[in-house]
C-alpha cells in the first residue's frame, strides 16, 4: 500500500540521512518515477524532505524531524537486526521485513542504533557458505507461487497446486486440492504443510509451478502448533521406506561428519579387532546408522575416503569398491585430457 511505503520512505531518511532517488527505489522495490511522486506527495503532506542537486546530491529530512519512542533495547535491536539480513529467507516477504525493521528501529535512540547496527555486522546468520566452500542454494520459487500460497495460508482458503515430482519429470505436474495448514523455511526450503482428503501432505515451494487460492475455506483447525507439526513430519519423513541401513567403522576423527549425514544413529560401539578386513585401527568405532536411501549412502560415505569402511550391506561396500577401481583406472590413463603426458610422481 502507498500509505506503508511513504512511511518507510520517512523511515529510511531519518535513519540514512540522504539517499539518492534510485537508492530509495531499489529499498522500497519501485521505480525511480514512483519515488519521485512519493516524495512530492510528502511535500504536500508537510513532511520536510527536501533535495540536494549535484553529484552527491539526494534526498533528506529537516535535522530535528523525529518523533521519538522508547523500548527497545541495545540487544533487541542487534538480535533483529543480525536475524533479518537475510530477508530473501522470508517466504516473498523481504521487501516487508525491511519496512518492519525500520519502523521498530525508529523507535529506538539514535546512539543505540548506531551501536545495534556495529554489533550486527559482527553476526552472520545463514551465511550462503560453509566453512568448506560449500554454497548453501536457497530454493528457487515462483513469487506468484509464493503470494498465493502466503495468501491461502493467511486467509485459511483452499489451494489448487501444480506439482511436479523430485526429479521435476512429468511435464506440468499433477493438479492438488490442498487445506493449507502453515509455511515453514528450512535450510533456505520453502514447505507449504497441507493436507489433502484429511491426510497430512507435504510440499516443496521449489516444485509447486502453479498456485491458485480457491473461494472456499480450509478445513483445519482454528489453531495449529506448528514447530510441533514440523517436528513430527520430519520424524516420519526420516523413517521412510527407502531407507538403507547400514553398518560400518569409522576413524573417530570423522564420526561427527558422518553423524551429519546420516538420517539416524542405531548402534555406537568401539570397534571389535575382527570386525572389518583390515582391523587394527585404534580408536575406530563400528556404528549403524540409517541413510535416506542408496544413493544418500553411497554419497555420504564416498565424502568419507579412507576414513570409513563398510561392513554391511554386501551390495554397498562393492558399489564403493567398484567406483574406487573406476576412478584409479580413469586416472592411470597414459594420456591427460589435453595431450601431455603426465608428469612422474
Amino acid at each position: 500500500m502507498r500509505a506503508d511505503r511513504l512511511v518507510s520512505l520517512v523511515l529510511l531518511l531519518r535513519q540514512r540521512g540522504r539517499m539518492t532517488a534510485p537508492e530509495l527505489a531499489t529499498e522500497l522495490e519501485v521505480s525511480v518515477r514512483t519515488v519521485m511522486r512519493d516524495v512530492e506527495a510528502l511535500s504536500t503532506a508537510g513532511v520536510p524532505v527536501y533535495a540536494e542537486r549535484g553529484r552527491h546530491g539526494g534526498f533528506a529530512l529537516l535535522p530535528g524531524f523525529r518523533t521519538e519512542l522508547t523500548g527497545l533495547t541495545d540487544d533487541e535491536a542487534t538480535a533483529l537486526l543480525a536475524t533479518t539480513s537475510r530477508p530473501g529467507h522470508a517466504l516473498g516477504l523481504g521487501a516487508d521485513v525491511g519496512a518492519a525493521v525500520r519502523k521498530v528501529l525508529d523507535a529506538v535512540p539514535a546512539a543505540g542504533v548506531a551501536r545495534a547496527r556495529s554489533a550486527a555486522r559482527r553476526l552472520l546468520v545463514e551465511p550462503d557458505a560453509d566453512l568448506l566452500a560449500r554454497r548453501q542454494a536457497a530454493d528457487e520459487v515462483l513469487p506468484a507461487v509464493v503470494a498465493a500460497v502466503r495468501e491461502a495460508v493467511v486467509a485459511g482458503r483452499r489451494l489448487r497446486i501444480e506439482h511436479t515430482g523430485a526429479d521435476g519429470a512429468g511435464g506440468q505436474g499433477a493438479t492438488r486440492t490442498v487445506d493449507p495448514v502453515g509455511l515453514v523455511t528450512s535450510r533456505g526450503r520453502h514447505y507449504l504443510l497441507a493436507t489433502r482428503s484429511g491426510r497430512d501432505r507435504t510440499y516443496r515451494l521449489s516444485r509447486v509451478t502453479r498456485a491458485d487460492v480457491l473461494p472456499e475455506e480450509a478445513d483445519r483447525d482454528d489453531d495449529v502448533d506448528l514447530a510441533a507439526l514440523w517436528r513430527e513430519r520430519s520424524a516420519r519423513f526420516r523413517a521412510g521406506e527407502q531407507q538403507v541401513r547400514v553398518r560400518l567403522a569409522v576413524e573417530p576423527a570423522r564420526r561427527a561428519e558422518l553423524l551429519a549425514t546420516a538420517v539416524s544413529v542405531l548402534g555406537d560401539e568401539p570397534l571389535d579387532a575382527g570386525a572389518v578386513a583390515g582391523a587394527g585401527r585404534a580408536g575406530w568405532r563400528l556404528l549403524d546408522v540409517t541413510f535416506q536411501d542408496d544413493r544418500h549412502a553411497r554419497w555420504a560415505l564416498w565424502m568419507l575416503g579412507l576414513d570409513v569402511e563398510v561392513v554391511d550391506p554386501a551390495r554397498l561396500r562393492a558399489d564403493l569398491r567398484d567406483r574406487a577401481l573406476a576412478l584409479a583406472a580413469h586416472h592411470s590413463a597414459h594420456h591427460s585430457v589435453s595431450g601431455a603426458a603426465p608428469r612422474d610422481a
